[in-house]
C-alpha cells in the first residue's frame, strides 16, 4: 500500500502542474519588471528567473517534513516562498549592496506584515523589514528576499536573491557539491574546511575582477591612446586564440588571422567613435560573447546566408560589397573573417555586412583627406577627387579580392603611398594632369599586396 507521504507529494505536483502556464506567465511579468527598472543601472547585469521543479519541490517536501508541518498540499502550494525564484545578477561583490539599495528605494510604500510596494507595479511587493545579507546555514552571506504577487485574484509567492559573478559561480558550487551530495555529512568538517578555502578564493577573484574592470573605465576617462591600443590588441589576441583552437579542432589546420582580428576589433569598437558606447562597455560586451563562443561549436563548413539583399549607401560600398560577396563562400579566410563578426555582433548577417562596408568605407576616406590636407580645392573639386580615389582604391583590390588588402598595414602603406603620391599636388589642375599615374600606382601597389 501507498505511504499517504507519497500521496501527498502527488497531489502538490498536481497541482504545481496544473498552474505551470500561470506561473510562466506571472514570472516573465516579474522578470520584465525587474529589468526595466533596473536596466539604466551600470552594476546591473541581467534578471535569469526558474521555476521550481517537481523533483526539486519533492526533495524539499522529504527534506523539511512538509508532509507533517502542513494539513494539505493546498496550504503548502500557498506558503511555498520560493515557487518562483529570482537571481538579479551584478558584476562584483559589492555591487550587490547597491542593487539592493536601488530595490529599497524603488519599493518605498510600506505595506501590512512587513512588505512593501511600488507605485510602477502595486501587484509586486517585496519583504523588506528582515536584516540584508541573510546569513546562510553554511556562514556565508546572501541577499534573499521574499517577494509576493498579488493580481486579479493570482496570489504567487517568489524569492528574490541579488548575486554577484563569483557568487553565482559559489552558489552552484554550494548546491551542487554540499546541498545535493547526500555523503557530505560524512564529512561535514573537511568539506567546510575545503569549500570556505574556496568561498575566500573566489572573493580575491573578485577583487581582481573588480581591479580589472575599474582599469577598464580610467581608459574610458583617459585620452591615452596608448591604453586603447592595449585594450585593443589584448581583444585581438583572445579572438585569434579562441578561434584558431576552433579552426585546429573542426578543419584540421592551423590559420594565422592575426591581422584579420584586429580589423575585427577596429570594427567592432567603431561604435565607440560614433558615440555609442564607452571603450570599458564595449569591451566587456565582447568577453561577454567571446564567453559564450567559447563554449559553443561552430560549423565551418556552411555558406554565409542573408535574409534579405544587401543595401548600400554609395557606389564604392557597392562595388567593394559585392567583389566581397563574390568571394566570400570561395575564401576560407573571408568565410571565417564574417563568421567570426556575425557571432561577436548582434545584428542580423545583412545588417553586420553593411556595417562592416560603412567601417570599410571610413577607413579608405581616412587616408584619401590625409592624403589631400594640402590642396586648395573647391568643393566639388575635392569631393571628385575622394570619388576617383575610392574607385581606384577598389580597382586595386578587385583582381585579387585578397582578406590582406583590408589589414592596417596594408591601409597603411596605402595611406604612406597616398601621401607620395597626392602630398606634391596643390590644385585640381595638378590632380587631372597626374590622375592617370596616380590611378596606375595605386593599382600596382594591390598587386603586390
Amino acid at each position: 500500500m501507498k505511504l499517504e507521504l507519497f500521496d501527498f507529494i502527488d497531489e502538490t505536483l498536481s497541482l504545481i502542474e496544473d498552474k505551470s502556464d500561470e506561473l510562466d506567465r506571472v514570472a516573465g511579468e516579474l522578470e520584465k519588471f525587474f529589468n526595466d527598472s533596473l536596466f539604466i543601472k551600470d552594476h546591473f547585469l541581467n534578471v535569469n528567473y526558474r521555476i521550481k521543479s517537481s523533483e526539486s519541490l519533492k526533495e524539499k517536501i522529504l527534506r523539511h517534513n512538509f508532509y507533517l508541518k502542513y494539513e494539505t498540499p493546498q496550504k503548502l502550494v500557498d506558503d511555498l516562498s520560493d515557487l518562483i525564484g529570482f537571481r538579479i545578477e551584478c558584476r562584483f561583490i559589492e555591487d550587490e549592496a547597491k542593487i539592493y539599495e536601488d530595490i529599497v528605494k524603488l519599493f518605498n510604500r510600506r505595506e501590512e506584515g512587513g512588505y512593501y510596494s511600488n507605485p510602477l507595479n502595486e501587484s509586486i511587493s517585496l519583504l523588506l523589514d528582515e536584516k540584508q545579507p541573510q546569513i546562510q546555514k553554511n556562514g556565508f552571506e546572501i541577499y534573499k528576499i521574499d517577494g509576493k504577487y498579488s493580481k486579479e485574484g493570482v496570489v504567487v509567492n517568489f524569492e528574490l536573491q541579488i548575486k554577484s559573478m563569483v557568487n553565482v559561480f559559489w552558489g552552484d558550487i554550494d548546491h551542487r557539491v554540499l546541498y545535493k551530495n547526500f555523503n557530505y555529512m560524512l564529512t561535514e568538517d573537511f568539506f567546510r574546511d575545503i569549500m570556505s578555502s574556496i568561498k575566500d578564493n573566489l572573493t580575491m577573484i573578485d577583487r581582481q575582477l573588480m581591479l580589472i574592470y575599474n582599469h577598464l573605465s580610467s581608459m574610458d576617462a583617459s585620452s591615452t591612446p596608448a591604453k586603447r591600443a592595449q585594450m585593443k590588441s589584448l581583444l585581438s589576441k583572445i579572438i585569434h586564440d579562441i578561434y584558431i583552437v576552433k579552426v585546429r579542432h573542426e578543419v584540421g589546420f592551423v590559420l594565422d588571422f592575426k591581422k584579420s582580428t584586429d580589423v575585427i576589433v577596429n570594427f567592432v569598437f567603431m561604435r565607440v567613435e560614433d558615440g555609442y558606447g564607452s571603450y570599458s562597455e564595449n569591451f566587456l560586451r565582447v568577453m561577454n560573447r567571446l564567453n559564450d563562443i567559447g563554449k559553443s561549436d561552430i560549423d565551418f563548413n556552411n555558406y554565409i546566408e542573408f535574409d534579405r539583399e544587401i543595401a548600400y549607401n554609395d557606389q564604392f560600398s557597392r562595388k567593394f560589397g559585392n567583389r566581397i560577396l563574390d568571394v566570400l563562400n570561395k575564401d576560407f579566410r573571408w568565410n571565417l573573417f564574417f563568421k567570426i563578426i556575425y557571432e561577436i555582433e548582434e545584428g542580423t548577417n545583412a545588417e553586420d555586412f553593411e556595417g562592416f562596408m560603412h567601417y570599410l568605407r571610413y577607413r579608405y576616406l581616412e587616408v584619401v583627406h590625409r592624403s589631400m590636407e594640402g590642396m586648395k580645392l573647391q568643393d566639388s573639386d575635392r569631393s571628385d577627387i575622394e570619388d576617383c580615389l575610392l574607385m581606384y582604391i577598389y580597382e586595386s583590390f578587385y583582381p585579387e579580392a585578397s582578406i590582406d588588402f583590408i589589414n592596417n598595414c596594408s591601409i597603411a602603406t596605402l595611406g604612406n603611398r597616398l601621401l607620395h603620391l597626392i602630398g606634391p599636388l596643390n590644385s585640381y589642375e595638378d590632380w587631372l594632369r597626374n590622375r592617370e599615374t596616380i590611378r596606375e600606382a595605386i593599382i600596382e601597389l594591390g598587386m603586390v599586396q
